[in-house]
């Protein structure tokens, strides 16, 4: 693979598989990190000043209550935002959407409520003195670019890539498995480690030198023969797959900027998962 101009930039981390097969991450980079820190910073404000509101009475006839109250608001807000919508989100808050950030874990998979609190709660010694002055220096000499947040939870953040769907998963004949409804809900049924599993490796098998190729989609044909107690016998393992991420897709008539008759286009299919879920849970 020939890195990108912002792999070069921003970094890589890589994460090694079960199977020997690598997947590469790109770093999200200081300053992309802190315009999303920004975008947050402003609504964690606009938040924490309609809540001051609705305590305007209280605060008028305590007024020496006022700004401790005020600096407590701020914080539960300011953690309240960022555990929640990293834990529902999988690792993103508005800003980071906006800038198409998302945190993980070090090993490559989303992270969840135990990780987003632990980085979020170690905020407060982050952003000492001032503007994250200690968290944005580590995260300068930190290999991964990592904030003390990140290193106490064991998350990095990295940069999501937009994948098209591959030419293979855009055939969806009316016939055989992908017709038939008792396949296609025992597909639905599917863990969602799983289904993400099944997608990201679509999505990135052209990414992968030919052997880790086949050991990767080796390992997944058996996992899902086993998880759907079916495989047609004439399918390879990288086509069975294959076939299930297909009847995870949407129908057709239901993608976006697809039409519902005649030739199919060759529009982008939707976004993966996430770019950061290719990587076996």
């Amino acid at each position: 693979m020939t890195p990108t101009p912002d792999t070069l930039l921003d970094g890589t981390h890589t994460v090694l598989t079960p199977e020997y097969v690598e997947f590469r991450f790109t770093l999200a980079g200081v300053y992309s990190r802190f315009l999303a820190w920004l975008m947050d910073a402003l609504i964690v404000g606009f938040a924490t000043t309609g809540v001051l509101l609705v305590f305007q009475v209280a605060m008028a006839a305590f007024p020496g209550f006022a700004s401790a109250l005020g600096i407590v608001v701020y914080f539960l807000v300011d953690w309240g935002y960022g555990i929640t919508l990293e834990t529902v989100w999988a690792g993103q808050t508005v800003g980071k959407r906006v800038m198409s950030l998302r945190v993980i874990q070090e090993s490559g998979v989303r992270i969840g409520f135990y990780h987003a609190a632990l980085r979020n709660l170690a905020r407060v010694v982050d952003r000492l003195p001032l503007l994250y002055l200690v968290g944005g220096s580590v995260a300068l000499v930190s290999r991964s670019h990592q904030r003390l947040g990140d290193l106490l939870a064991g998350t990095i953040v990295v940069r999501e890539r937009r994948l098209k769907v591959p030419s293979a998963l855009e055939t969806r004949g009316e016939e055989g498995l992908l017709a038939d409804p008792l396949f296609v809900s025992r597909v639905k049924r599917l863990s969602t480690e799983e289904r993400e599993l099944v997608l990201s490796a679509a999505l990135r098998r052209e990414e992968l030198r030919l052997e880790a190729r086949l050991t990767l989609f080796s390992a997944l044909g058996a996992r899902l023969q086993d998880s759907l107690a079916i495989k047609p016998a004439h399918l390879s393992d990288e086509k069975w797959t294959l076939l299930v991420a297909a009847a995870l897709l949407p129908a057709p008539a239901t993608r976006p900027g697809r039409p519902t008759s005649g030739p199919r286009s060759t529009s982008p299919g939707p976004r993966s998962p996430s770019a950061t879920s290719a990587y076996p849970r």
